[in-house]
């Protein structure tokens, strides 16, 4: 009988365990490439819908700019979107790379397969027991941060021009907040909220960046506690 592992330090693998291994990883590789080409697809949907709502805003002077508020609804809902795809993109990332960094790399860097205890248990769990790795706030945040920031900064600056020189420039700020009345909705109102709306996306942003410098940081002081 073929003896037991151990789970608490380096192994070996036989020939068929390495290539089953090997398997496994391009079949991880080739799903998380899947969910990163529905990300671009999601991201895309975007971009056109608010390429629709700037040629609708744009086509005349008289033209409404709601369309361009309006569009936010829809914007936020494909983020929602994305930020799920996301967080199923990132299971097969994360053990796409966690494969990377305790088999493949230390075989090419040592010769041999020494490899960090218990990092077989850990993939055998997220198999045996598969979870997001991250929550939807934090998937939502990193999308904010590498596309959809960008394209409410668009939205935010076609906004504000479309206000200032249509339909002939604005000659003062009460002209301008004018050009904001939505009905019965004052145009301050309408700023206001258009300054908090585009906060939150700023400030998930920095929340991001700040939370996978953190991430990063305590991964680098786990790799230097075990030498």
């Amino acid at each position: 009988m073929t003896e037991k592992r151990r789970p608490d330090g380096p192994q070996e693998f036989s020939s068929a365990e390495i290539s089953a291994l090997s398997h496994l990883y391009r079949g991880d590789v080739y799903r998380s490439t899947v969910w990163r080409s529905r990300l671009d697809t999601t991201t895309n949907w975007a971009v056109v819908t608010l390429g629709v709502a700037l040629s609708v805003t744009f086509a005349s002077p008289e033209a409404s700019p709601v369309p361009l508020i309006l569009v936010g609804v829809l914007i936020l809902f494909f983020l929602a979107l994305e930020a799920r795809r996301y967080r199923y993109f990132n299971v097969w990332s994360a053990r796409s790379r966690w494969m990377e960094q305790h088999f493949f790399a230390p075989m090419l860097q040592d010769g041999d397969l020494h490899t960090e205890e218990n990092w077989q248990q850990v993939l055998a769990t997220d198999y045996l027991r598969p979870v997001y790795h991250i929550s939807f706030a934090t998937a939502l945040a990193r999308r904010i941060k590498r596309n959809y920031l960008w394209i409410l900064l668009i939205q935010l600056m076609a906004y504000l021009g479309k206000l200032t020189i249509h339909p002939i420039g604005a000659s003062s700020w009460q002209i301008f907040v004018g050009r904001a009345d939505i009905g019965p909705i004052p145009g301050e109102i309408v700023l206001l909220t258009g300054l908090i709306y585009i906060s939150v996306f700023f400030a998930a942003a920095v929340w991001s960046t700040r939370e996978d410098e953190r991430r990063r940081e305590s991964r680098t002081a786990a790799a230097d506690a075990l030498g």
